[in-house]
């Protein structure tokens, strides 16, 4: 219900209604490489929540053309269960992290009950063995993994949630992930319910939009809007169901939700 995923809902006077959500990863690629966004839920993770499986991850990326084996980079916008469930689907990759957010989900508060409920504790071992094994790279404020990728800190959802802007032949596209879950979240400033800093929240949905109005990001991708593969080419045959491209190679190439 919309009273479930926004925020203070009564504060808006709307009347409640019914909401779907879904649940994306991203893939960059162009004739030079592959890289991997977030890694969606586990079908454990899925289970325990009554989320379902349309495709194991895994499976879809290998339809898609993508070798998980052979990845070589994987960029984790933050440490959610549906954006860490399948991190050991990626045997060759680095994992590029944000590093005030592993810094929480390895403190204290991290157990606390509001927060730790969006989370598996062995997906976030997996977290703390990759890091133990020197295969993730930690960034302060942002990062540049590759021409024509940048990877931003903004908080907000979380402590490090970050985004990711993308250059495309149409455009650059900004990968907000959890920054933004559903369009009306940044256009009628309505916070989604979980947030670990409500004023960063706020202060990101202004730099989004304020990153649309100036020019500088063509195209916003949310990280759960029902609407947001409408609203792009699909790819085609059989997979168009569940999934859409944006842009043709270019410096980096195809962000493909």
């Amino acid at each position: 219900m919309r009273s479930d995923v926004f925020l203070n809902y009564p504060v808006y006077r709307q009347p409640d209604a019914p909401l779907n959500m879904d649940y994306f990863v991203w893939v960059l690629q162009n004739d030079e490489r592959t890289v991997v966004v977030d890694t969606g839920y586990s079908e454990h993770g899925a289970k325990v929540r009554g989320r379902d499986v349309l495709i194991p991850v895994a499976e879809l990326l290998q339809r898609l053309g993508v070798d998980v084996t052979a990845v070589a980079t994987v960029i984790v916008t933050h440490a959610h269960y549906d954006h860490i469930g399948n991190l050991d689907a990626f045997p060759a990759a680095r994992f590029i992290l944000s590093r005030r957010e592993y810094e929480f989900w390895t403190s204290p508060n991290a157990h606390k009950a509001l927060f730790h409920h969006s989370v598996e504790d062995d997906e976030l071992e997996t977290l703390k063995r990759l890091v133990e094994s020197g295969r993730v790279d930690f960034f302060d404020d942002q990062t540049q993994p590759a021409p024509g990728i940048e990877v931003i800190e903004v908080g907000g959802h979380t402590p490090g949630q970050s985004v990711v802007k993308v250059d495309t032949a149409e455009g650059t596209v900004l990968l907000a992930s959890d920054a933004v879950h559903y369009y009306e979240e940044m256009t009628d400033d309505m916070p989604f319910s979980s947030v670990a800093d409500l004023v960063e929240m706020y202060d990101a949905f202004a730099r989004l939009r304020s990153m649309l109005a100036s020019g500088e990001i063509a195209h916003l991708v949310p990280g759960h809007d029902p609407t947001t593969l409408g609203r792009f080419a699909r790819a085609p045959g059989e997979l168009g169901a569940f999934a859409s491209i944006i842009g043709t190679p270019t410096s980096m190439g195809t962000a493909r939700s």
